[in-house]
């Protein structure tokens, strides 16, 4: 009985040191008072309980989850179900923490936040805004401030995420967070001069919150800042301000901040910028992304985007093995998505391998229909690249649900065009006019009443039509036109269309369709022809009739005055003309078919190459040569001769002499610049 009261005594003594240091947060010398008070009743519930909190508040919530294991009998789910979720929780167990939380038997407020938080991490976003909502209408606390942030959260979560437009839920920015959540919320909604604006606000709260406490510095400041400043970042790189962007980006990164996961988005974003440029700093940057909890710390769309990013660099950086290794991965985790089989695409096409790239391609779209136009345009994309325009045009026209899109029809039509097949043009055009046609009928649901088309619709008709008559394609562009006149038959344009095609076809038919143009009295217009042709840029001038009278006569010469008379230009005469001279009546022939024309003389240069050192003349040669006797034609005079041929028989052409005193090179280049030349004087 004695032991008994002793260690009753002792046991007090040790509750009394656990209540003190709880009060203090010391909870590390609290666990060893409870771990005392468990060597004297081990089963004690209190005491286990005591000890799961302080292993909680140290931060050893793995070892605390331990101690609910071991003592499931003792410690049930209706008594330790908080704890034991928010140990899960906190060690990224979040699946296992919501069923620990929806086992639990009653639903208490601190089981009501956490939960919220668990709906959140899951991005279970409804489900966790009706959470925090039932929590701010029923809570009435000091942690209001708190809730009411989370809840911000979660909109802004769903605006960026799942491009929901985020109600007003009426809350008052009054701190810095709540500015900060708001902003996000605009960015996603695409609204980022309103969300930089939001942001310049949180940044003045945050420092007039914080700078009231003299106990914090301008670098813990800097440091809470990093967030908003890493988000003003991120605004700018959208609008195009990527210099901007990037310099803030690197000064956010200098201050080292402990957020893991604020440091792996800023360093993702630079890669982006940086794209195949820079690859040296992307891949020193790509570290940051692989840090330790990160995965905690992101969203799953942000996770995703960083690894498809991984990939890219890889495919940059040449790393072909490392890119397929990715981008497989990434397939495999997200069968249905795009990217990482166009990332895979891209790689066989850096390695020149495009019909595999294709066949890739191919597989995907037979696979997952649901995505296959967006593939089947990449497909076609590559086929143009290797200059198979039709093979495209085929892939294209399998894509039904953009057939009769005008956006496809043009680029098939241009295609098509390009290839000089005009048929397959004009069954484009008609393929989609049948679609528009059977739409209409669909809608009408068989209604007999007239129905005007849509204006699509009717684009599309005049486009062929156009076309049709463009390729002299006239007997197929006449029921065009007549559908178009008959759906606006005050269409001057159509009809006039309408009535050139059938002159061609129908002359009789096209007699007919011209009583509905209108009279040349309706169609004036109150226009000042002269005016109009005196105006600026008018290509058409007026001739004077031949014969006027009266004040018509008057006119017309007052407006001769006017006009000014363009001078004749003069013809260039040659430099050496003489108009004693009479010009050579043979001057516009060729020279060899002129009859003084001898043909040239051979072997003029072989003479004239001379034998001494450089510099020196070789006279021999011209007094040797037969062909200079006096029964020889006249030549042109030699350069350097002081006279020229003055036989009155034997007279060269002006356009035919040279200066006397001109240098053998200087011909040489009078006679390369006046070759082929014509004209005359």
């Amino acid at each position: 009985k004695m032991a008994a009261a002793a260690g009753a005594a002792a046991a007090a003594g040790l509750w009394s040191e656990v209540n003190r240091c709880g009060q203090n947060g010391d909870f590390a010398r609290a666990l060893k008072s409870v771990n005392k008070i468990l060597q004297i009743n081990k089963d004690d519930v209190t005491a286990l309980q005591c000890k799961v909190v302080c292993l909680i508040q140290n931060g050893n919530f793995k070892e605390a989850l331990g101690v609910i294991n071991t003592h499931t009998k003792v410690l049930t789910s209706d008594v330790i179900a908080f704890e034991k979720a928010y140990c899960e929780y906190r060690l990224n167990r979040i699946e296992s923490a919501l069923k620990t939380i929806q086992s639990a038997s009653q639903q208490t407020d601190k089981l009501k936040e956490l939960y919220g938080q668990v709906l959140y991490r899951l991005e279970r976003y409804d489900d966790c805004l009706a959470a925090y909502r039932d929590l701010i209408r029923n809570s009435q606390d000091e942690y209001e401030e708190e809730r009411k942030t989370n809840l911000s959260a979660v909109v802004a979560a769903q605006s960026t995420w799942e491009k929901v437009v985020p109600e007003d839920l009426g809350l008052r920015e009054a701190t810095y967070e709540l500015c900060y959540n708001s902003a996000c919320a605009l960015i996603g909604q695409g609204k980022l001069n309103e969300a930089m604006k939001k942001l310049q606000k949180a940044e003045e709260l945050c420092r007039q919150s914080l700078s009231e406490d003299s106990d914090v510095t301008e670098e813990d400041i800097e440091a809470e800042l990093a967030i908003i400043h890493g988000q003003m970042a991120y605004i700018m790189q959208l609008q195009g301000r990527t210099e901007d962007a990037l310099q803030l980006y690197n000064q956010i990164i200098k201050l080292k901040p402990t957020d893991v996961g604020l440091l792996a988005v800023i360093a993702n974003n630079i890669i982006t910028i940086n794209k195949d440029q820079n690859v040296f700093d992307s891949k020193k940057k790509v570290k940051l992304t692989n840090a330790e909890g990160v995965e905690h710390k992101l969203s799953k769309k942000q996770l995703q985007a960083i690894e498809f990013n991984k990939a890219l660099l890889a495919m940059y950086t040449n790393q072909a093995d490392q890119c397929r290794k990715l981008s497989a991965s990434l397939q495999s985790q997200s069968p249905e998505h795009l990217l990482p089989v166009l990332i895979q695409a891209a790689q066989l096409c850096r390695e020149k391998q495009h019909a595999k790239a294709v066949g890739l391609l191919q597989d995907f779209a037979d696979q997952h229909p649901a995505n296959a136009a967006e593939i089947k345009l990449t497909m076609a994309q590559l086929k143009i690249a290797q200059g198979s325009v039709t093979k495209a045009c085929m892939i294209l026209r399998s894509i039904e649900e953009l057939q009769h899109k005008p956006g496809m029809v043009s680029a098939l039509v241009t295609m098509y065009s390009h290839e000089e097949d005009i048929d397959s043009a004009i069954e484009v055009f008609t393929q989609a006019i049948q679609w528009y046609q059977q739409y209409q009928a669909r809608t009408n649901h068989g209604c007999c009443v007239f129905q005007p088309k849509s204006p699509v619709h009717l684009s599309l008709i005049r486009e062929a039509a156009n076309y049709k008559l463009k390729h002299g394609r006239k007997k197929e562009a006449i029921s065009d036109l007549e559908e178009l006149w008959k759906q606006n038959p005050k269409d001057v344009h159509t009809l006039a269309q309408l009535i050139s095609a059938y002159s061609l076809v129908d002359p009789e038919k096209a007699k007919v369709l011209s009583k509905h143009l209108p009279s040349s009295d309706t169609m004036s217009l109150k226009v000042d022809v002269d005016a109009l042709e005196n105006s600026h840029g008018a290509t058409y001038v007026r001739k004077k009739a031949g014969k006027l009278t009266g004040d018509n006569q008057q006119k017309e010469q007052g407006q001769g005055e006017v006009k000014k008379k363009k001078k004749k230009k003069k013809g260039k005469l040659p430099k050496n003309y003489d108009p004693k001279v009479t010009p050579d009546p043979e001057r516009w022939l060729p020279m060899r078919e002129r009859s003084y024309y001898r043909g040239r003389k051979k072997g003029k240069k072989k003479d004239q190459v001379g034998k001494g050192t450089q510099g020196s003349a070789t006279t021999g040669s011209s007094e040797l040569d037969a062909s200079r006797t006096a029964s020889s034609p006249p030549t042109s005079p030699r350069p350097g001769s002081g006279a020229a041929v003055s036989a009155a028989s034997n007279v060269i052409p002006p356009r035919h002499q040279k200066p006397a005193g001109a240098p053998a090179t200087k011909k040489k280049q009078q006679q390369k610049k006046k070759k082929g030349a014509k004209g005359g004087w």
